[in-house]
């Protein structure tokens, strides 16, 4: 028979450790309100091994596998405080109401740690793994906190990065976005020496402009998914998008001691979109003020067509050199070739905010007409490939313009 006074707290420590382990981090913390035996078992352990169990419970990558957006592998876990910025910031993204002016970067930042901290796979036909890839995916799907305006450039930027590795939400579907978007990455003005005629800030710092980056992966990505639908392919395998994020990183493979970190040789096929000459012409109308908009109609109007194409390159590196800002990711220099007579040439490095650039200039022979300024998305030598903007050498004001996308089908086993 149950004594009428009996309550949880008689419950054995490992047992009530055990419960809230289970539970919901939310309701860990309300628990932990109840009493001081609660309070005391939440708050004041010695080490972290409650949370630590906590924080595995949930539906997350263990960090302990996890890698960098570099390669490189996680040695400073904090269970108690990542655990609470994450729980935080799913309580943000479902009532944006709650969130307070000083901690709306800081959501940002944990939302990105989130993706850009999961563990490698070993080959490139290893099927996706992470947990927090799929956590993400539900959180975000909707496009509602990613289009949520920003209160600084700051935040402008960490959402904007967040936006192109996450992909097309259901709110990218409509059609007054693809027109800015479309608007942008068509507009020559984009294009200047300041920011490399890429994807850059145009200050000259050559910090990526992840602004610009949105808006070249929604219009690829939308192209591209126009494609698959012709040919019959569904919008859900549209590689642009977070489910290809994940690294890979053969299990011998030493990034740190690796001449090609980044895993430039081997096959790649380069995708590239753009618009009717005449109407790029014509969009980009000499005649209007710098200080005033373009007209976006001929976007508008519904008829516009982008011819899609897409040419396989094998490339191959030459040599490395010495980068002083990052000892163990040398510039690596790499040569393509294509017939025997296509010929690209370029370089792949990081920028001064740690992103993987790619640069090459390409054309027949000793004559190079194409210039391209892409960042790697994902993480290093993940399948979600190489994403920028291609335009020519001359970079005269009438020349095409658009957005490219390289992927690697065939590397070279390291």
């Amino acid at each position: 028979m149950v004594s009428d006074s009996a309550c949880i707290t008689d419950l054995p420590l490992e047992v009530l450790e055990h419960i809230l382990v289970i539970s919901d981090p939310i309701d860990v913390s309300s628990t932990a309100q109840v009493c001081r035996l609660f309070r005391r078992l939440v708050y004041s352990a010695g080490d972290e091994h409650f949370w630590r169990d906590l924080y595995l419970a949930q539906s997350f990558d263990d960090p302990r596998t996890a890698v960098t957006y570099l390669g490189n592998r996680r040695t400073d876990i904090k269970w108690k405080e990542e655990l609470q910025r994450i729980i935080r910031a799913r309580t943000v993204v479902n009532d944006v109401t709650v969130c307070r002016p000083d901690e709306r970067c800081q959501v940002l930042r944990t939302l990105l740690d989130m993706v850009t901290n999961v563990p490698p796979l070993p080959f490139p036909e290893s099927e996706p793994t992470s947990r927090n890839v799929l956590w993400m995916q539900t959180l975000l799907q909707d496009g509602v906190f990613l289009d949520l305006e920003s209160h600084s450039h700051e935040e402008e930027q960490l959402r904007a990065r967040l936006h192109t590795w996450f992909g097309l939400t259901d709110r990218d579907a409509l059609p007054t976005k693809r027109v800015l978007s479309r608007a942008y990455v068509y507009s020559q003005r984009n294009y200047q020496p300041s920011n490399n005629y890429g994807p850059f800030m145009r200050d000259g710092s050559g910090v990526v402009d992840w602004v610009f980056m949105q808006k070249l992966a929604h219009v690829f990505a939308r192209a591209l998914m126009e494609r698959e639908e012709d040919q019959g392919l569904a919008f859900e395998i549209c590689s642009l998008n977070l489910t290809f994020c994940q690294a890979i990183i053969p299990r011998s493979l030493d990034l740190n001691c690796e001449t090609d970190w980044a895993g430039v040789e081997g096959l790649w096929r380069i995708s590239y979109c753009f618009m009717d000459h005449r109407e790029l012409i014509i969009y980009n109308d000499p005649s209007v003020p710098e200080d005033e908009p373009l007209d976006h109609t001929i976007f508008e109007e519904g008829e516009l067509q982008e011819t899609f194409s897409a040419v396989d390159i094998f490339f191959r590196v030459i040599n490395v050199e010495e980068d002083p800002d990052h000892p163990t990711r040398p510039r690596i220099n790499y040569i393509g070739e294509m017939d025997g007579n296509f010929t690209i040439v370029g370089y792949v490095k990081l920028t001064p905010d740690d992103q993987i650039r790619w640069h090459f200039v390409a054309g027949n022979g000793d004559q190079p007409v194409w210039w391209g300024e892409a960042i790697v998305m994902g993480n290093i030598r993940s399948q979600y490939g190489v994403l920028g903007a291609w335009s020519t050498t001359m970079h005269d004001p009438q020349d095409p313009i658009g957005p490219f996308w390289m992927q690697c089908h065939h590397p070279i086993e390291d």
